[in-house]
C-alpha cells in the first residue's frame, strides 16, 4: 500500500542518450551528500492512466539523474474530512513521504478544465502545518498535466497556483501532452516527441533547483509573522507561570 513499483528502470526507448546529461546538477555545491528525493503524484485511478505513466516517466528520469523518486499510490486514500481525524495508513503515508521529500512532481488529467478529484484530494491531504511540522513548505515542485484532447494548461495552471499556496517553489518549465492516448506504446511507456523532450526539460530543471535550494530551505521559509507568533506564545506560557506561582505564593501566606 503506498508506494507504487516500476519496472524497466534502465529502459529508455524515447530517450537521445547522445545528447543527455545524466547528472544535471553537476557543479552545483551539494552540502547535504545525499541524492535529491522526490514524491511524485498523479491524479487518475484508471488501469491505463496517462498521467501515472507520465509519472513513471519522470520517475525513471530522475533516478537516471541520480534522484530517489517515490510515487505514491492514491488508490487506498479516502476523501479529505472522511475519516475523523484523518486517522488513516493511507492519509499518514503521504504525509510522511512529503516530510521526507525534498521535492514534488504533479500530473493531473484536466477534467471539466481543471484538476481532477483524485489529485485535489492528495494535496487536500497535506496540510500547512502538522504537529509544528510543514510538510511542503520551502519544497521545490514540478507541475504538469495530460489531456484527452487539444494542449491545454489549465490544470497547470491550477497546480500552480496550489503549490504557490502550500509554499512550494513551482519551477519555471512545465509539461502539457496533448492527446495522450497517442502517446504511448502498448506497454505503456511514452514515445520520441517533442512532448517526451519537454518531460525532460522539466526534470533536468527540478533537479537543479533543488540540489540549488534544499541547503537553504530553513532559511528561506523563515517568516517574520511566524517569529512574532512563537514570541506571543512564550510570553503567554511565561505569564501563565508567573500567575501560578503567584497564586501559590498568596496560598503558603495565608
Amino acid at each position: 500500500m503506498g508506494l507504487r513499483h516500476m519496472t524497466d528502470l534502465d529502459v529508455f526507448p524515447a530517450l537521445d542518450q547522445r545528447v543527455l546529461d545524466a547528472r544535471p546538477a553537476a557543479g552545483l555545491p551539494e552540502p547535504l551528500g545525499h541524492p535529491p528525493r522526490f514524491l511524485l503524484l498523479y491524479g487518475s485511478l484508471r488501469d491505463r492512466s496517462y498521467s501515472r505513466l507520465v509519472v513513471e516517466e519522470c520517475a525513471r528520469l530522475l533516478t537516471l539523474f541520480g534522484a530517489e523518486p517515490r510515487i505514491f499510490d492514491p488508490s487506498e486514500l479516502p476523501l479529505p474530512d472522511q475519516v475523523k481525524g484523518d486517522d488513516h495508513p493511507a492519509v499518514r503515508e503521504l504525509r510522511a513521504l512529503s516530510m521526507w521529500s525534498e521535492g514534488h512532481v504533479w500530473c493531473s488529467p484536466e477534467r471539466h478544465g481543471a484538476i481532477s478529484a483524485v489529485m485535489k484530494a492528495q494535496i487536500d491531504h497535506l496540510p500547512l502545518n502538522s504537529g509544528g511540522m510543514r510538510p511542503t513548505q520551502g519544497r521545490t515542485l514540478a507541475v504538469m498535466q495530460v489531456s484527452g484532447g487539444s494542449q491545454s494548461f489549465n490544470a497547470v495552471n491550477t497546480l500552480r497556483l496550489l503549490g504557490r499556496w502550500m509554499r512550494m517553489v513551482t519551477i519555471p518549465n512545465q509539461s502539457s501532452v496533448a492527446k495522450a492516448f497517442q502517446e504511448f506504446d502498448p506497454a505503456g511507456r511514452m514515445k520520441p516527441s517533442s512532448y517526451y523532450d519537454r518531460i525532460v526539460d522539466v526534470m533536468e530543471e527540478l533537479v537543479r533547483f533543488t540540489v540549488l535550494l534544499r541547503p537553504y530551505t530553513e532559511q528561506l521559509t523563515e517568516r517574520y509573522s511566524e517569529r512574532r507568533a512563537a514570541l506571543a506564545k512564550a510570553d503567554a506560557a511565561a505569564t501563565d507561570l508567573s500567575s501560578i506561582a503567584t497564586a501559590q505564593q498568596r496560598v503558603t501566606v495565608s
